[in-house]
């Protein structure tokens, strides 16, 4: 019999009892009784993973005595693996998944309570049977990481294997990735393919792990494969959650996109431009917002490479000049810096960006109100920032600068054309002008 995950003590009283995932079982501890379904475990094997009838899972120690089996649970049981549907329809498209990670590829430890990966991103396509309505998924798993761990590095491995899978003639790539960095990757993905991307890709991840009762996972990865297989705009977008509940989700510009709430399954927002769509997973249906964009077909070009040695620095009331100074003793190639308001730093700052400029390192400047745009023209600390040669990073998030600036340098070391391509709107990250109705 094998154990599903489990080991030691628990592994051999399972096998003595006779007790596989999809059991319903009885455990009886310090006079109380709990009753559920036996599910594998993906952490140590040490402790029993139990799914309650509230939906909720929990891990607890057992002893003999303490356990008995009840019944089975029955076909497509939690316990059990999600088995596709026998008469399952299936879409004309086909969409490929790259898993690189996050929550959405992730699960509760039961032994520690902490949330580790261990979704494969075939995992994941079979846990979420209703993407097949939209196409036939393929998928491969190419980083297997929680986002705090996303380096410039990788974003070069997710340009080339999703480049590999459109060339391969797939109708749209879906890239499953942890949300606290996701606009980041987006960002970076936007400016590797500006000239040329025939399909749409279509990033999703979730604010709650694949085994929880209120996960996200399932309905973004059907959202996320709607818009990969029939979205008319061959974009780069982040397609999550548009409001609490499971009615539709939002198919946001990737580099227009902030995860703007830690927790809630709508934490994302488009910022100072409207969302390029909202979608309706279980409804088939796609309504776009944004009507300009570039659109499906055409032929696939890839401008891959980032520098690694860009640094993203929030301007404060302090310090702020010496954390520049360092940053350039340690050798950094490129700084951008939110600066306050309309993206200015203390004057005793301006020093730091005139060594900069002497040393060859571009200094980019947004602003960290978030929304709204930089403009150094305004008061004279703004003056005196040009004159020390700062870059206006215009109405782009930081996040959007930074990358911007790793793929910037990847082409030239050259101040005045790096200048150039920042202020260029190459994929939609900058606005000539904002509607009022774009704030709030």
């Amino acid at each position: 019999m094998s154990t599903h995950g489990y080991s030691g003590e628990v592994a051999e009283l399972l096998r003595r009892l006779g007790i596989e995932p999809g059991d319903r079982v009885r455990v009886r501890r310090n006079g109380r009784v709990l009753e559920g379904v036996v599910m594998p475990s993906y952490g140590s094997g040490e402790a029993l993973v139990l799914k309650l009838d509230n939906g909720y899972n929990v891990g607890i120690s057992v002893r003999e005595g303490e356990l008995e089996k009840v019944g089975r649970a029955g076909r497509g049981s939690p316990g059990s693996p999600v088995p596709l549907l026998e008469r399952q329809e299936v879409g004309e498209g086909r969409v490929f998944v790259l898993g690189c990670g996050g929550t959405v590829a992730s699960r509760v430890d039961y032994d520690t309570g902490a949330v580790r990966p261990y979704l494969t991103a075939q995992e994941l396509a079979l846990s979420s049977p209703e993407m097949l309505r939209y196409a036939r998924v393929e998928a491969e798993q190419l980083l297997s990481i929680l986002s705090e761990d996303m380096k410039p590095r990788f974003w070069e491995e997710i340009v080339r294997e999703a480049a590999r899978a459109i060339e391969r003639g797939y109708d749209g790539i879906v890239i499953t990735h942890g949300t606290d960095t996701m606009s980041y990757t987006a960002a970076a993905l936007s400016f590797a393919f500006h000239r040329g991307l025939p399909v749409p890709i279509a990033m999703t991840g979730a604010q709650r792990s694949s085994d929880r009762p209120s996960s996200d996972a399932s309905f973004n990865l059907v959202a996320a494969t709607l818009v990969a297989a029939r979205a008319p705009f061959a974009e780069v977008s982040v397609v999550m959650h548009g409001e609490s509940g499971d009615s539709y989700a939002l198919a946001h510009r990737g580099v227009r996109v902030r995860k703007m709430h830690s927790s809630r399954r709508d934490a994302f927002r488009s910022v100072n431009a409207r969302p390029l769509a909202k979608v309706w997973p279980y409804e088939g249906k796609i309504e776009l917002v944004e009507r300009r964009f570039k659109g499906r077909g055409g032929e696939l070009a890839v401008d891959n490479g980032f520098e690694e040695r860009v640094a993203l620095v929030k301007h404060f009331p302090g310090a702020a000049g010496e954390v520049i100074h360092a940053l350039l003793d340690r050798g950094f190639r490129g700084i951008v810096v939110e600066g306050t308001g309309l993206g200015h730093v203390s004057t005793d700052a301006v020093g730091a960006l005139e060594r900069a400029r002497e040393m060859g390192v571009p200094v980019v400047v947004a602003t960290q109100t978030i929304y709204g745009r930089v403009n150094l023209n305004v008061y004279s600390t703004g003056r005196m920032m040009l004159r020390a040669g700062a870059i206006p990073a215009e109405d782009m998030l930081a996040e959007v600068a930074y990358a911007k600036l790793s793929w910037a340098l990847a082409r030239t070391r050259e101040l005045g054309e790096i200048a150039k391509i920042m202020r260029a709107n190459l994929a939609g990250e900058i606005s000539p002008s904002h509607d009022i109705g774009l704030f709030g």
